[in-house]
């Protein structure tokens, strides 16, 4: 019978998510950066899932700065992954930066034209910076 082995990194890697889903941040978060701190150099997808996992959770926390952070490091570690660009601009978005969060938006479709919520996200950022600019601030 074969038996299954996860090392510590995937463990730690897969419980943070658990913890996520169940809003306990902080431990997901230690966990995230406990695995971020240890993961090997060709890893690199998987230290860009545990980059933006992370930058969720701090969002969530409502640590906006250190989320775009985590967002950040994750597309400079792996720049094809469309998913921490949307979730940045989701941030950038609610910190009311639309120009970033369309740039963001608009890599996003770049990489993956049939993402739904980056373009329903994409049309409602430039409204609400017409918006913005109609009142003048």
């Amino acid at each position: 019978m074969e038996q299954l082995v996860i090392t510590e990194a995937t463990a730690v890697f897969r419980y943070p998510g658990i913890s996520l889903r169940a809003r306990r941040l902080s431990a997901a978060e230690e966990l995230f950066s406990r695995f971020i701190a240890r993961s090997p150099e060709g890893a690199r997808c998987d230290l860009a899932a545990a980059l933006n996992d992370r930058g969720q959770a701090r969002y969530l926390s409502v640590e906006f700065a250190a989320a775009v952070q985590d967002f950040t490091a994750a597309i400079e570690c792996q720049p094809a992954f469309e998913v921490p660009y949307y979730n940045r601009g989701l941030v950038r978005y609610r910190l009311g930066d639309f120009d970033e969060a369309i740039k963001d938006f608009r890599k996003v479709l770049e990489l993956n034209p049939q993402f739904e919520d980056a373009a329903l996200s994409l049309k409602q950022a430039i409204l609400d910076k017409e918006e913005k600019q109609k009142r003048g601030y």
